[in-house]
């Protein structure tokens, strides 16, 4: 058809989609878009070439698996459901090629009220308690106890590099050398001018900061990853780091994130969430699956209790 266009998004739709920007759903977030410069005044940012070894950074993540759903049934009462799930944590080094520096590994039997932990061959479900037995209460209660598994590790690798990036929000962490890595877009935090800067960012560049406040506050921008942009928020990510920082340090915060990341860029054909997967990250989560173990064996020691 003569005249028609059509964007291919490289990362898998069987990830979902890391942004629809036609239809991002407008926050009710207090944000402030003139830390750095007036919001009339925004343009894409180029920081200055980063000259810190790749190796004084580190990548936090973690990853979660439902092992099996359950009905328990104690005492006579009625039975409740529960969730038997596994969740890992970790980090890795970056440099020429990503080493892991830690990798922790917990099983949870995930119910709304105290129970016994359930030993199997796979290893002991520890009983982690939910606010409710219905779907959403369990998911969200493995979660948030993948949440603080990240949050341990992160504490533990503090002192072990200049720069350590956690994939995902930081949900209040302090570290003032922590940055939260933020892969997908639901909601419009930025007014519509200052929005319209992150389209136009070329690879390496960033947005001026600007200050988000929820339960926590943080400084935020964002920032294009190098690869085959096939529509304006292609490869686009959001940072964010401690609102315990002083806008220059935050600003110097800023460059420095925004001039390693595109080193650790995954690309379409090695990695189906590209480019936002970055190749760190990636390494991390394979070692922590497999640390997790054959999900086909778990699922026979669990059912080896019936």
């Amino acid at each position: 058809m003569s005249g028609r266009r059509i964007a291919v998004e490289t990362w898998d739709p069987d990830y979902g989609a890391p942004v629809d920007p036609g239809v991002l759903d407008p926050s009710d977030v207090s944000v402030n878009a003139d830390v750095e410069l007036d919001a009339s005044a925004w343009n894409p940012i180029t920081p200055a070439s980063e000259t810190a070894p790749a190796g004084d950074v580190l990548f936090i993540d973690g990853v979660r698996r439902t092992d099996a759903a359950a009905w328990i049934t104690e005492g006579g009462e009625p039975p409740y459901r529960a969730l038997l799930a596994s969740i890992g944590a970790g980090a890795a080094r970056g440099g020429t090629r990503a080493q892991i520096a830690a990798a922790e590994v917990e099983r949870l039997l995930i119910a709304p009220r105290e129970t016994g932990n359930l030993p199997t061959r796979a290893g002991t479900y520890t009983v982690a308690l939910a606010a409710g037995a219905e779907s959403e209460a369990l998911s969200r209660a493995l979660q948030q106890r993948l949440s603080a598994l990240e949050t341990r590790v992160a504490e533990r690798q503090r002192d072990a590099a200049d720069t350590i990036f956690i994939d995902g929000p930081l949900r209040g962490w302090p570290q003032p050398h922590a940055v939260g890595y933020i892969k997908t877009h639901h909601v419009s935090y930025l007014p519509e001018a200052p929005q319209a800067v992150v389209g136009r960012l070329a690879a390496g560049q960033r947005t001026p900061l600007f200050f988000m406040t929820t339960s926590w506050s943080r400084y935020s921008w964002y920032l294009r990853l190098p690869g085959p942009a096939t529509h304006a928020w292609w490869g686009i990510v959001r940072c964010e780091v401690s609102d315990a920082l002083t806008v220059a340090d935050a600003r110097r915060a800023a460059d420095r994130a925004t001039a390693i990341l595109p080193r650790f860029a995954s690309s379409p054909h090695r990695d189906a969430r590209a480019p936002q997967n970055l190749y760190p990250i990636a390494g991390l989560e394979g070692h922590l699956r497999r640390l997790l173990g054959d999900a086909g064996f778990v699922h026979r020691c669990i059912r080896e209790l019936r």
